[in-house]
């Protein structure tokens, strides 16, 4: 590295000096951002979703958990997607995530339903719903229920005026 914070590159011709960049990628998946405008007025808005890339993260550990987990009950299943599920729809809570959500939701119980046809092989839709929803449409045990992403609340327009600091001194 030269004493200008430039560092040379290998020493084939045409390469030049280039600035060094440390970055760290985040260890969590990221946020997609937008300005929108509110419909029905000329005002912009920020919005910010849960990414591509992190509903890809949660839709493959969903499915690869529902699929390594063929042979075990319904309540070994749930104790691990609980963790994971809860996890993720905690983390992307406070932004525009109701819709994600509910997909997410879906996509759950999309791969239980396939986890069940494949630990039996000719099982009906009906039987499945019988046997791990009680008759309902959500998978339960008598223990333990898989949670439901669509129940999380996202709290986008939370107010925080009192917790945040004013910059003068309070007179009384």
């Amino acid at each position: 590295m030269h004493s200008n914070g430039h560092v040379r590159f290998g020493g084939r011709a045409g390469e030049t000096d280039r600035k060094q960049f440390r970055y760290r990628a985040p260890a969590r998946p990221y946020w997609h951002i937008q300005r929108h405008r509110k419909r029905g007025t000329s005002r912009y808005y920020i919005y910010t979703y849960p990414s591509r890339k992190a509903v890809k993260a949660i839709t493959v550990k969903v499915k690869t958990i529902c699929r390594r987990n063929i042979n075990q009950p319904l309540q070994t299943l749930i104790r691990q997607l609980n963790p994971a599920l809860r996890g993720w729809c905690a983390y992307f809570k406070p932004g525009v995530s109701a819709v994600t959500f509910a997909r997410l939701a879906e996509f759950t119980w999309d791969r239980v339903k396939r986890w069940a046809r494949r630990k039996h092989r000719r099982i009906t839709l009906k039987t499945i719903r019988r046997r791990y929803c009680n008759g309902r449409w959500w998978p339960v045990t008598t223990e333990i229920t898989l949670f439901n992403p669509v129940k999380m609340r996202t709290t986008r327009y939370r107010y925080r005026g009192t917790a945040i600091p004013a910059p003068w001194p309070a007179t009384g």
